[in-house]
């Protein structure tokens, strides 16, 4: 079973004889509309605003018609954004010697974080009964992953977390 937004698994396998792999996650948004529903919907919202525009004109209130084309222009943009924006991720290893975090933002550089694993602390803040934040506490050092993640989502990424931890400290040669 796949979750949204969520790919990978706690697995072990080994990166190198020293240094084994206990969890290899990467962390997507939710994908956006599919291009066939947008462009549905973009259709509907046009065909609806050049008929409410041609009523306008009709009435006499012509100067209303750009501003009728201009939020479709509106909405084509938040689209776009929405469709790059999903393209972003974060990447998770946890290994015996560290938690790495490679956060690849659409259009952004690529930032990487290293945490020390024996000493980190996987935490999840609730507000009104919610998850909001995941945080990823080693040496006095807080990280968050996964925001635009679920809730549901986020808590299934705490859980795998906190084995992939326990199975890393019990990890015998």
């Amino acid at each position: 079973m796949r979750e949204q937004g969520l790919t990978g698994n706690l697995v072990i396998m080994s990166q190198s004889e020293r240094d084994p792999v206990f969890l290899d996650a990467v962390l997507r948004p939710a994908p956006p509309l599919s291009a066939q529903a947008m462009v549905l919907v973009l259709g509907a919202v046009g065909l609806v605003n050049f008929i409410l525009g041609m009523i306008f004109v009709l009435k006499g209130a012509w100067p209303v018609m750009p501003f009728m084309g201009l939020d479709v222009l509106l909405l084509v943009w938040a689209f776009r954004r929405c469709r790059q924006r999903a393209q972003s991720y974060e990447h998770i290893v946890l290994s015996l010697s560290c938690l790495r975090i490679t956060r690849h933002p659409f259009g952004e550089q690529t930032s990487e974080i290293s945490l020390n694993p024996y000493w980190l602390n996987v935490a999840i803040e609730e507000e009104a009964e919610q998850p909001r934040h995941l945080l990823l506490s080693s040496h006095g050092r807080s990280v968050e992953v996964g925001g635009f993640l679920a809730p549901n989502e986020r808590l299934r990424l705490a859980q795998l977390l906190r084995q992939a931890l326990t199975a890393a400290k019990s990890y015998r040669d």
